[in-house]
Formats: C-alpha cells, sequence, structure tokens
C-alpha cells in the first residue's frame, strides 16, 4: 500500500514536471520566434537603409557635379555674352573636358535660358533647343526658379536621346541681379547604381530583390522586372505608403506583409524625402523567417523528448546554448557586413586611404575660423594611364601605394584622399600664428620632391612625373575645392611639373 502511494506520488510529481517544462517549452518557443522575427525584420530594415543611402549619396553627388559646373568660370562667362566666338570655344573645351571626370555620363551641358544649347558634353547638339514648346520650357523654367541657388532634380527618368534610365537634374545661372541667364543641365546613367546595388548580397535572403517608387504618382522608377519601371504599382501597400509619404519632409522607414501569386512576401522600406522616393527590399516570408521556422523545430523536438524522458533535459539545453550561439554569430555577421559596407563606400581599398565620397561627407562637417584655417594640397600622377600601359599594373598600383606613403610622411598630421584614380588630396588644418602658407608650400614642394625622385619599381628605377596645387580656405565647405586645385594645375601657366601653383580662396 506504501509503496503504491509512493508511485502515485511520484507519478503526480512526474506528470506536475511534464506540465511545468511543456508551459515553459511554450514560452521559450513562443518568446525566441518573436525574437528572432524581429532580429530578422531589423536586419533587412538595415540594408534597406544602407542600400537607400548608397542611392542618396550617388544623386547627392551628380547634384554636386552640376552645381561645381555651373560655377565655372568659362560657363559664367560664355552666359554673360553667348555670341562671343572666343567664349563659346573655351565653354565647349571646358565641357569636354569636365566630363572625362564623371563616370557613367550621359551628357552635361549649358543653355541661354530658352534652352538653346551653346556647349555639350556631345558637340553636335551644340544649337539645338531642347525645350521648343512654350508649356514644358515654362514648366522647366519655373521649378529651376523654386529652386534657387539650388538643383532641380526631376529624379530617375528614361531619356528620351539614350533610351536608357538616367538621374536627371537642371540648375540655374543667375547674373549679378539675381536674374536667371540661363541653365546647366545634367544626365547620368544609372545602371551602374542598380548593378552595384544588386552586386551587394545579402547574406541569407539570397531570393531578396529591390524595387524603388515614386511617391507622386506611385510608378515604379526601378523593378526587378524591367518592363514595370515606369508603370504604376498595383500593390495596395505601397499605394498607401505614396499617399502617406507624398509631401512628407522627414525620412521614415518599416516593413509590411503581403500575397502575391500564393507567395508570402515581406517587404522592408526607407524613404527618402529629399526625392520622393521609396526604397523597398522584398523576399519571402519563408526564407525570411527560415531562422524561426527551424527555432520552432528544435524547440517541438525538445518538447517530444521532456514528454519521452525527463532525463535527457540537460541534453535539451546544451542544443539550446548552441541555437544561442549560432544567433550571436549571426549578430555578429551582421555588424561584420556594416563595416564591410562602410569600408567599401569610403575607402580605397588599394591605398587605404579615404575616397572622393568621404571627402564630401568630412567637408561638410568641416569648419574653420581664419584662425584656424584648411589648407588642401593636390598631387596629381601625370600620364598614370601611360605608366600602367608601359610598366603594367602592378607598377602603377606600386606607384598608388609608394604616393600615399610619402604623403604620410611629409603631412603627418594631414588627412589624404584618393579623390581621382591618379589625384590625392590632403586636408590639414592649421593654426594660421604658427603655420604660414609658405611653410605648407614647402613642405608641398618636399612631397613633390621625393615622389618626382627615382623610385626602386618592381620594374626597376623609374621617375615619374607629378603636378601639385595648395589652396587655403576657412569657413565652410565643399568639394569645389578639388575644382579650384584642378583648375590651378591645369592652367596653362601654371602647367609645367613641379611648379606648386597657391590660391587663398578666402580672398577669392
Amino acid at each position: 500500500m506504501k509503496l503504491n502511494l509512493k508511485k502515485q506520488r511520484l507519478t503526480i510529481l512526474l506528470v506536475f514536471q511534464l506540465i511545468i517544462m511543456t508551459i515553459l517549452s511554450l514560452i521559450i518557443t513562443k518568446t525566441i520566434s518573436k525574437t528572432t522575427r524581429e532580429d530578422s525584420i531589423q536586419h533587412m530594415q538595415t540594408i534597406t537603409d544602407e542600400r537607400a543611402h548608397i542611392i542618396k549619396a550617388y544623386v547627392e553627388n551628380a547634384e554636386k557635379t552640376l552645381t561645381y559646373y555651373s560655377k565655372a568660370e568659362q560657363i559664367t562667362n560664355l552666359l554673360k555674352n553667348p555670341n562671343d566666338p572666343m567664349r563659346v570655344k573655351k565653354a565647349q573645351e571646358y565641357t569636354e573636358n569636365y566630363s572625362a571626370d564623371i563616370p557613367d555620363l550621359e551628357g552635361i551641358y549649358v543653355s541661354e535660358w530658352n534652352t538653346h544649347v551653346l556647349a555639350h558634353t556631345n558637340p553636335e547638339t551644340v544649337g539645338m533647343i531642347t525645350r521648343k514648346d512654350a508649356d514644358p520650357l515654362k514648366q522647366l523654367q519655373d521649378a529651376m526658379l523654386a529652386a534657387g541657388d539650388g538643383v532641380y532634380d526631376t529624379g530617375m527618368i528614361i531619356s528620351p536621346a539614350s533610351g536608357k534610365q538616367i538621374v536627371s537634374m537642371y540648375k540655374a545661372v543667375y547674373d549679378e541681379n539675381g536674374d536667371p541667364i540661363g541653365l546647366v543641365g545634367l544626365g547620368i546613367y544609372t545602371e551602374k547604381l542598380i548593378n552595384n546595388l544588386n552586386s551587394l548580397k545579402i547574406k541569407g535572403v539570397d531570393e531578396a530583390f529591390y524595387s524603388m517608387i515614386n511617391v507622386k504618382d506611385s510608378k515604379y522608377v526601378f523593378n526587378k522586372d524591367s518592363s514595370l519601371v515606369g508603370s504604376t504599382a498595383t500593390n495596395r501597400d505601397l499605394k498607401k505608403l505614396c499617399e502617406k509619404f507624398n509631401g512628407q519632409t522627414s525620412a521614415d522607414s518599416g516593413y509590411f506583409e503581403y500575397e502575391e501569386k500564393g507567395t508570402d512576401y515581406i517587404s522592408t522600406y526607407s524613404y527618402m524625402p529629399e526625392y520622393g522616393w521609396i526604397l523597398t527590399i522584398d523576399d519571402t516570408k519563408s526564407e525570411v523567417y527560415s531562422l524561426t521556422k527551424v527555432m520552432r523545430i528544435y524547440m517541438a523536438i525538445f518538447g517530444v523528448a521532456i514528454l519521452a524522458l525527463i532525463i535527457i533535459f540537460s541534453f535539451i539545453n546544451k542544443k539550446q546554448e548552441k541555437v544561442n550561439q549560432k544567433l550571436a554569430s549571426t549578430i555578429i555577421k551582421n555588424n561584420k557586413t556594416k563595416e564591410s559596407l562602410y569600408t567599401a563606400m569610403f575607402k580605397d581599398v588599394l591605398t587605404d586611404v579615404n575616397n572622393r565620397i568621404s571627402f564630401s561627407m568630412d567637408l561638410e562637417e568641416a569648419k574653420a575660423s581664419p584662425d584656424t584655417p584648411y589648407y588642401f594640397i593636390m598631387f596629381n600622377i601625370n600620364d598614370f594611364s601611360e605608366v600602367n600601359t608601359k610598366h603594367g599594373n602592378d607598377t602603377g598600383d606600386w606607384l598608388l601605394v609608394r604616393t600615399v606613403d610619402i604623403l604620410k610622411q611629409v603631412f603627418k598630421k594631414g588627412k589624404i584622399y584618393r579623390t581621382g584614380s591618379d589625384e590625392f588630396v590632403v586636408a590639414l588644418q592649421v593654426n594660421d600664428k604658427d603655420t604660414s602658407s609658405t611653410a605648407i608650400i614647402e613642405d608641398a614642394g618636399d612631397a613633390h620632391r621625393r615622389l618626382s625622385a627615382t623610385q626602386n619599381t618592381p620594374m626597376g628605377k623609374h621617375k615619374f612625373g607629378f603636378k601639385s596645387s595648395v589652396v587655403k580656405k576657412s569657413g565652410n565647405f565643399n568639394t569645389s575645392v578639388i575644382t579650384v586645385l584642378k583648375d590651378i594645375i591645369n592652367k596653362e601657366d601654371n602647367a609645367v611639373a613641379g611648379k606648386i601653383g597657391y590660391i587663398d580662396m578666402d580672398k577669392m
């Protein structure tokens, strides 16, 4: 009797333990599933925001390129007297030279206020009037005037000239009285941008695809199905987002779920108010939540194991620890992915110095008083393409790395940027009381002598030519300093290698 009573008590205890463990298992399963889902969505949202930043940086760089072009002396002089053949010739030469440094360019041009083209990347279009009808011309002029001294961005469109998708933008040019005397226009192909986005693989979501939509008309800017570009979106959630964000001036992000052709999808989005675009990354719900399903399977197995035999509870705990380690590893990999994206965007891989995008962003944040100005020193390798052709790419790569090493030795407190394939810029902030422009130019001369000296390259001893220029600037900054540095180097009087031109931009 006592033995049966003990068995009953043991049975009750075991049943009670099973109930407790089952409840705990269900709670754990629900909690982990929820956390895993949130992590998966957050991972996709992070990737979406990063891709949106790449697109914004791409467009902003194009806007800056057009702004610098509009402020060039050859362009403003031409618009003041568009009938002067000499000014027309200089503007055309400048336009063709300037175009050579712009990647993925369809065309850049300057025209009179009535869109009569005066200079163009493609010379055969000079003399044409791009807006012959009064209404389209008035719409363009009003939009540029509304933008003031900024850029009127028409967005991503299909070019009527090339039939390809481009980023299209315009900017008005004003005279001393503030009246418009002309305009400049720019078209940049988007194909490379889209290819770059597609090449950035998202680990764990191989079926993901990009879309971008204009909130003003709910039409696709780009889509995995190229035939849908320019067509109106049919997805109800996207339409609601377009209605919500149309006219909104603040950025926003989030996600939604939808079903299409029997498949469930999750879409994370990032709204770019500067251009009125919504970038989305879509993936199948099964892939996004694949880790959640794995977790549920594990916990189901654990529950069955608990019901079958309580003594394997310790084994289940060990399995749970492994799953947690897997989650931690996923988070670490995500952080490494972010670091890799940052390096790809802002670093030059070969020389390990910052690139032109980083230069633009650093300048926007930099400020300097007249007592603590910045000096910008440019070093340009003469005929760098010929170096690669004559001596090989290994020698060319060696020369780029060697150039950075010498600049680091001379300008120990400066920050070095590779702003072009064959050019480097050193940014150096100094105390004007302790360091004069003469001292900076002397340091530039010292660096130039070292760079121009005979070098022991992988292909033997060789000498390489360099051109240099120096600019002083305080106050607010933008990348127009690069244009000024290039203009100094390219001026005929300063074209001799070794002669270092200098301009104080505060006195311009």
